[in-house]
């Protein structure tokens, strides 16, 4: 399967895990499914690999809220149908000022959504955290239980999985270079991979990542704004005597820290003995030619560390450190829309996730599935993902 020339009801380009979950979604709606990947699959030269990331509901955009709540959900229901954990449960923190605009509006959605949720000064903090949380006297500190961790590269795999057992057809090491209108009588699309193979599809979805620019204009003229930017995540070793205090099972929260910095992490996980803790954010890069440069923001992360665990997590150097890409967007909104133009409604891109959309995976999956298979997404408003905005803010 998968020969040169084959026709699909839907091929999806790129295969993390936007593309995998989407394959998932419309493998199992009985959609003859072509997978591509540019690279090996589960390579780490993109955005959908490493041990852990962050689930939680707090969001100051709230239109986030319902998707991550959705996506909870349907995490647990493709778990059970793999047979596997991805998904590990825990509480979630948020820590700032309290007039910080960003947690001012997480505290606004919880309140909307019914979260429940504490509001906490400096003193309570270190009391409900037993001295492992260390906040500054002015800051306050927002406890629910809404968090988790997800295991990125073991769920691009479940997904995959779960896609080849519902008669997807997967292929890596098939770069695509071009995308063309496909004029026989069937319409759809025809998609050429750099090794001269070519496929047909009634649609096509894009799921490039950090190549989502360069792709979507080399076969459109659409310059997309999606910022690749290379970034760090950061581990760092908890000291003897103190390393069940910050392990997962147990009391202690995802976090997430606003102001000058936004600093995020994890409980112990996949490393014993080390916490994540990093910088969201990153420095521009091209995807092709990457610098692997050294992080942003590390001598005051370090500083960081050392304030707000009280001494208890060596704040000298982290111990091990990750590369990896975000795609920004200038909201850090996503893109997620028919791209348009030649291609009209045969075309459909997920992109710009911006380095928080990996929660929202199995949901971004079946909304690019419903606008591949249906023509319009279902119960979720995804006005604020459309790439008219561009346009307008371009014209301002």
């Amino acid at each position: 399967m998968g020969i040169s020339g084959e026709h699909f009801d839907v091929i999806i380009v790129g295969a993390g895990v936007m593309g995998s979950s989407t394959a998932y979604e419309t493998a199992r709606r009985g959609l003859k499914t072509l997978l591509l990947e540019q690279y090996d699959f589960l390579h780490h030269r993109g955005s959908s690999h490493g041990e852990t990331r962050t689930i939680r509901a707090t969001y100051p955009q709230d239109y986030y809220y319902p998707m991550v709540i959705e996506s909870y959900k349907l995490w647990q229901e493709a778990e059970a149908q793999v047979g596997y954990k991805v998904y590990f449960e825990a509480h979630h923190f948020d820590m700032g000022q309290p007039d910080d605009p960003s947690l001012q509006a997480l505290i606004a959605s919880c309140r909307k959504h019914s979260i429940p949720h504490q509001i906490l000064r400096r003193d309570q903090v270190a009391e409900k955290f037993s001295g492992r949380f260390n906040i500054p006297d002015d800051w306050v500190g927002v406890s629910n239980a809404l968090g988790g961790v997800i295991k990125p590269t073991k769920a691009t795999a479940m997904f995959q999985t779960l896609a080849f057992r519902n008669g997807a057809v997967l292929k890596d090491n098939a770069e695509v270079v071009d995308i063309e209108r496909d004029h026989n009588a069937r319409g759809g699309v025809t998609v050429t991979t750099a090794r001269g193979e070519t496929f047909r599809g009634k649609k096509c979805v894009v799921t490039v990542g950090a190549w989502m620019k360069k792709l979507v204009k080399a076969v459109s003229g659409i310059e997309l704004p999606i910022q690749p930017l290379e970034t760090h995540v950061l581990y760092w070793r908890i000291k003897p005597g103190h390393e069940a205090k910050y392990a997962i099972g147990g009391d202690f929260p995802t976090f997430a820290s606003y102001g000058k910095m936004y600093v995020y992490g994890t409980p112990t996980l996949e490393y014993p003995g080390l916490i994540k803790v990093a910088v969201h954010g990153g420095n521009p890069c091209d995807p092709d030619k990457r610098p692997w440069g050294s992080g942003i923001m590390v001598d005051e992360l370090k500083k960081w560390v050392e304030r707000t665990f009280s001494g208890m997590v060596d704040s000298s150097e982290p111990v091990v450190k990750q590369a990896c890409m975000y795609s920004m967007t200038p909201t850090e909104d996503f893109v997620i829309d028919f791209l348009g133009g030649k291609f009209g409604k045969d075309v459909v891109v997920g992109g710009g996730f911006s380095g928080h959309g990996f929660k929202m995976a199995p949901v971004i999956g079946r909304i690019l599935a419903d606008l591949a298979a249906d023509g319009e997404a279902k119960g979720v408003d995804i006005s604020h993902f459309r790439i008219g905005r561009f346009v307008r803010i371009s014209r301002m």
